[in-house]
């Protein structure tokens, strides 16, 4: 009879599934990806990211006990942010080293560009009430509480639009 496997945290799980990624970007561990807003706050985390480190190469005359060079960690970050990151650099590099426990990241290295923006939510437009009101009456009966909202805004957004688009027409 076989004995029983060890239950295993999910970090593990996910760690060793997202090692490999995380290698080919210059990245040991999902530290820094996984605590960025640790690490720069929650207003940074939301407009930048860790992109990856770029290790420099190790002379070929270092031997296997010789420190090597700090890496460049480079983020890409909205542009508005960009001058506040680059301020910011010098403690950034701290956090992280700190984070590791080791002198790891010597450098930033700051890329502008979009930043995904996975799990924010978006702010729903205000509908207007009577529009709310008339698209509920044509919905009708829908057993899934939130199918029935979403058709019922869906509605009402184009109710509320085909009355704009009236006004409009001279």
């Amino acid at each position: 009879m076989r004995a029983p496997r060890r239950l295993r945290p999910l970090a593990e799980l996910i760690d060793e599934c997202l090692a490999p990624a995380l290698a080919a970007q210059g990245f040991a561990a999902s530290d820094i990806v996984v605590g960025w807003p640790e690490i720069v706050g929650e207003r940074l985390a939301a407009r930048s990211e860790p992109v990856k480190m770029e290790w420099p190469r190790r002379p070929k005359h270092a031997g296997p006990d010789e420190p090597s060079d700090p890496a460049t960690l480079v983020v890409r970050c909205e542009s508005a942010f960009a001058l506040e990151l680059q301020h910011m650099a010098p403690v950034l590099i701290e956090r992280v080293n700190a984070r590791y426990g080791w002198r790891c990241v010597g450098r930033i290295m700051l890329r502008q560009g979009p930043v995904r923006r996975i799990g924010r939510e978006r702010k729903l437009a205000e509908l207007d009430p009577a529009a709310l009101e008339a698209a509920r009456g044509r919905v009708g009966s829908v057993e899934d509480e939130g199918l029935r909202e979403a058709l019922v805004r869906l509605g009402a957004g184009i109710i509320t639009g085909e009355a704009s688009a009236d006004r409009r027409k001279p």
